[in-house]
């Protein structure tokens, strides 16, 4: 039996929080000692449930994808699977020529699978729907290489479609430009269904079909949250991590070689004693992954600090009494790419996660900062709050003014997918296997939403248990481990 191992977690969002819970709850037969670092007095990072006006509301991401399971599982492991609630509606429209059109039925990522009806669809002028049509006629392209975003959807529905159509739901999830995006590393779906059908429409036609028709339950819908807000499952892995084991307000400052071993790592976070490790997750942005692992791992920190990111606000405005029955049907809009709107989406919170404490008051969350357009992030709360209200009361006139209304910022949040993306990224993970008791996970490689940080966590967590079997039993003088390869 080899001695107790000791294992730092710099960052305290899901990612960091769920190594952490990983590593207490299944050490694989080591017994390991976890400690947490959280520069920020709170943990859960994006994941924050805020009050406005007596209401709960997401300041972050405000659901997880029910397909890709690994949070939903990982809610049910922390007894909150009872907890899951779905959206109230279902439905999205695009705000385009000063009115709502909701997008075509049965589409996919706004791609149509039904040529008919969207030939009669009013979001794009005639000519560019025969263009998007005219993508049955054309052959997939040949090669693997990536390309981004914007390159195969104009290509193969057109620069309307991309700006109007398929772009702003696309793009904006990672509040990017379509056209530096990597399609591989953001939505490899789309050369898959051009390759395998020859088509986007009807590759999106063939998903459609397989997905489940949407239900009042997680495994027929889309998107879940926990009820209550995302911050309920913070504070559950916070439990089950167990209180003692995370600081907050513990900026890390450096992570060195220990001196007398060149297997131990020594981590320094404020005026507190340095913490000697045998293992560091590093689970924060790429940029302060790369300060804290550029004496160790130079190579991998060149790369980390490569990765481009991107600052955005949420602005969330709570109406008066009578103006939910004023909103249209659906979730919310999106705002194509060209137009000159400050938002660039917004979602009706009483239609989408109906809650008692809403009554009859419209609360709308509006979303302010994409790439290339991140300016308006940096405007004064009243100026900020002035235009988003502008445009939203265009697209949904409520006839009131908010009672209520909150700002948050997030500064160099968004981690950008572009083109070479996935190559970066296996740089990364290959100069850290070179680096003995170095890890990185989060957002900023192998998928942005919560349930992709928690897989990337648990593969992360896996690295670190075989990394620690290999090395030899606490105290030995000689080092026989193996480099385990892992990826995040």
């Amino acid at each position: 039996m080899t001695g107790r191992r000791h294992v730092v977690v710099v960052g305290g969002g899901i990612a960091g929080l769920t190594v952490a819970y990983r590593l207490v709850r299944s050490s694989n037969g080591i017994p390991i000692e976890v400690t947490v670092l959280e520069a920020r007095p709170r943990a859960g990072g994006k994941l924050r449930t805020i009050e406005v006006g007596g209401i709960a509301v997401e300041a972050g991401a405000d659901s997880f994808v029910v397909r890709k399971p690994w949070a939903v599982e990982l809610c049910k492991e922390l007894g909150l699977g009872g907890e899951l609630v779905v959206p109230g509606a279902l439905g999205a429209s695009v705000w385009t020529g000063g009115r709502l059109i909701p997008f075509p039925e049965r589409s996919a990522f706004g791609i149509p699978t039904d040529v008919e009806r969207f030939l009669r669809w009013p979001g794009l002028p005639l000519s560019a729907r025969l263009r998007v049509v005219a993508d049955l006629l054309k052959r997939a392209r040949q090669g693997g290489s990536d390309e981004s975003l914007g390159s195969l959807v104009e290509r193969r529905l057109g620069r309307p479609a991309l700006d109007g159509l398929v772009g702003p739901l696309l793009a904006g999830l990672h509040a990017g430009d379509p056209d530096r995006l990597s399609v591989q590393a953001t939505f490899p779906e789309l050369q898959a269904w051009e390759r395998g059908h020859d088509s986007l429409i009807r590759g999106a036609r063939a998903a459609v079909k397989a997905r489940p028709e949407p239900g009042d339950t997680t495994p027929g819908a889309m998107f879940a949250t926990v009820w209550g807000g995302l911050s309920r499952l913070v504070e559950s892995l916070e439990t089950a991590i167990g209180p003692g084991r995370i600081r907050r307000s513990a900026t890390v400052s450096s992570i060195r070689r220990a001196e007398d071993s060149r297997r131990s790592l020594v981590v320094e976070a404020g005026d507190a004693e340095p913490l000697a490790a045998d293992a560091v997750v590093l689970a924060t942005p790429a940029f302060e992954s790369a300060k804290l692992a550029r004496g160790l791992a130079p190579d991998a920190a060149g790369d980390l600090e490569g990765i481009p990111y991107v600052s955005t606000a949420v602005v969330v405005l709570v109406y008066p009494a009578g103006t939910a029955e004023r909103l249209p049907d659906g979730t919310g809009f999106v705002v194509p790419l060209d137009a000159k709107a400050t938002i660039t989406a917004c979602t009706w919170l009483s239609n989408k996660w109906p809650q008692d404490e809403y009554g009859d008051r419209a609360v709308l969350r509006c979303f302010v900062g994409r790439a290339g357009h991140e300016s308006a992030v940096d405007l004064p709360d009243d100026d900020l709050v002035s235009a988003v209200r502008a445009d939203a009361e265009a697209a949904t006139p409520l006839g009131a003014s908010p009672e209520a209304w909150r700002v948050v910022r997030w500064i160099d949040s968004m981690p950008q997918y572009e083109v070479g993306h996935i190559e970066r990224v296996a740089r990364i993970e290959g100069a850290m296997a070179a680096t003995p008791g170095l890890f990185v996970t989060g957002s900023a490689y192998r998928g942005v939403g919560i349930a992709d940080c928690v897989k990337q966590a648990g593969r992360a967590a896996a690295g670190v248990r075989a990394y620690l079997h290999s090395l030899p039993p606490a105290g030995a003088d000689h080092d026989t481990r193996e480099v385990i390869p892992w990826t995040s």
